[in-house]
């Protein structure tokens, strides 16, 4: 515990991460802070019912995705929801869209295009829902509250355009956390919300089982241990590799590569289990919006049985539809962020090549099925976790606290601890520092 503490001290004597820290923390603070500016022309003393609507499913999932902004009818209401949800189009249409295609092989440049194509869409998303946002108002909230008049179209055009400003605001210091802090900027926003919902539903969970005589402490103190180890099984998730062995061949005098036989130039191709990280998750969820928004729009039997199907976050087709798009998303995502294409190549151009198999294609082809065999169970394992809140649920745990065991609030918060925490890691390794999970001396320099 001591030399954890020195590594985090260590972290202060680095100027760059200091600074990057303090930006990072200092933008957040502004993001939580706009998450509690009520849309002008709203009583916010008169938002009980809105606060009601957002407690139980799918309205709780909105409300912790932007940190209780949904309920609070705030400017940032939308919260990046739509920002993530453009990433999601983009990404998807990147697969039958040539210019798409092209733009994702250019590099850099292609990269910016991409990043511009996602905001414009951005706005369009926002442009959508913002109305959308307003009129669960006008159904949800007294007349009163509208401090403008009920139905004054300058109130609606000027929250309509102030959500998408909020939106894409965060969206901007999500960026720019990204680009001169550290950590995720777009994952972190997401992760502060759900933060900033914890301590709420543990004091609610204490209160029932303490105060309202509900199990008892030892029942509070299984649960604790069960979140612990739910925790645990994340961070594994998230860590496990599979290493592939990789031996390079040495370069003669005539410019050719000879297998080096003694093996001392073997290294590690390391392959994640869930190479996809939290993304699945996020890109799910986003989806899982949509079903009940669309059945919502009709008023026939079979509409209104599946918008409330889909807006039941611990019902079985819910979570049913959560874990197959979670399964598919994560073959998707690590399809897209693996290029098995690309590492064959680069092996071969720098003369290293997996034993037993042929460099280029075969070695592309060997990595693919690697790829594709582990990933499966680590979907699996995924989408195991996203549902646990259910299975938590049927045993009489409170909904507010069921969500952070498993589901998108435990995991999210896990990878993007662990993205933070590698980059920090990296810091302090570049300085000569051990990393945070191991001793805090100054390193010496190798000359």
């Amino acid at each position: 515990m001591k030399k954890f503490f020195e590594s985090l001290a260590n972290v202060w004597k680095i100027e760059e991460l200091k600074n990057r820290i303090l930006f990072t923390l200092g933008l957040l603070l502004v993001y939580r802070f706009g998450a509690h500016v009520t849309l002008p022309g709203i009583d916010a003393s008169q938002l009980h019912s809105l606060a009601g609507q957002t407690k139980n499913g799918i309205g709780s999932i909105l409300d912790m995705f932007t940190g209780g902004a949904f309920s609070k009818a705030s400017v940032f209401a939308l919260g990046i929801m739509p920002y993530i949800s453009a990433s999601i189009v983009v990404q998807l249409m990147g697969i039958a869209i040539p210019y798409l295609q092209k733009l994702q092989k250019d590099g850099e440049s292609g990269r910016k295009k991409l990043n511009q194509i996602t905001r414009w869409l951005t706005i369009v998303i926002t442009l959508v829902q913002g109305p959308g946002y307003i009129y669960n108002l006008y159904r949800t909230i007294p007349s009163s509250a509208f401090l403008l008049g009920f139905d004054s179209f300058s109130f609606l055009f000027s929250s309509v355009l102030i959500l998408t400003t909020g939106t894409i605001f965060a969206m901007w210091l999500g960026e720019k956390i990204t680009d001169k802090g550290i950590g995720n900027g777009i994952s972190l926003l997401i992760m502060v919300g759900i933060l900033a919902r914890l301590p709420q539903a543990f004091i609610q969970e204490f209160t029932s089982t303490i105060t309202n005589n509900n199990g008892g402490p030892m029942l509070l103190v299984l649960e604790v241990i069960i979140w612990l180890l739910v925790i645990i099984a994340c961070v594994l998730l998230v860590m496990a590799v599979r290493r592939i062995p990789v031996q390079y061949a040495r370069r003669t005098t005539t410019g050719d590569f000879e297998q080096d036989m003694m093996g001392g130039n073997r290294q590690w191709i390391p392959l994640k289990l869930n190479a996809a990280g939290v993304m699945p998750i996020i890109f799910a969820q986003a989806i899982m919006f949509i079903p009940a928004a669309l059945a919502g729009l009709s008023q026939t039997e079979t509409s209104q049985s599946v918008a409330a199907a889909f807006s039941d976050m611990f019902g079985f087709w819910y979570n049913f539809v959560f874990a197959s798009l979670i399964v598919i998303f994560t073959f998707f995502y690590t399809a897209i962020t693996v290029p098995t294409n690309k590492m064959a190549d680069d092996l071969k151009r720098s003369g290293g090549f997996i034993p037993g198999i042929r460099p280029g294609v075969e070695t592309s082809d060997y990595l693919d099925h690697i790829m594709s065999l582990i990933t499966f169970p680590g979907s699996l394992f995924l989408a195991l976790i996203a549902v646990f809140p259910a299975i938590i649920v049927g045993l009489g745990v409170q909904q507010s606290w069921a969500m952070f065991f498993g589901g998108t609030s435990l995991i999210i918060m896990v990878g993007v601890a662990i993205d933070t925490i590698q980059q920090i890691n990296s810091y302090l390794l570049n300085k000569h520092y051990d990393g945070l999970m191991k001793s805090g001396k100054n390193r010496k320099a190798v000359a």
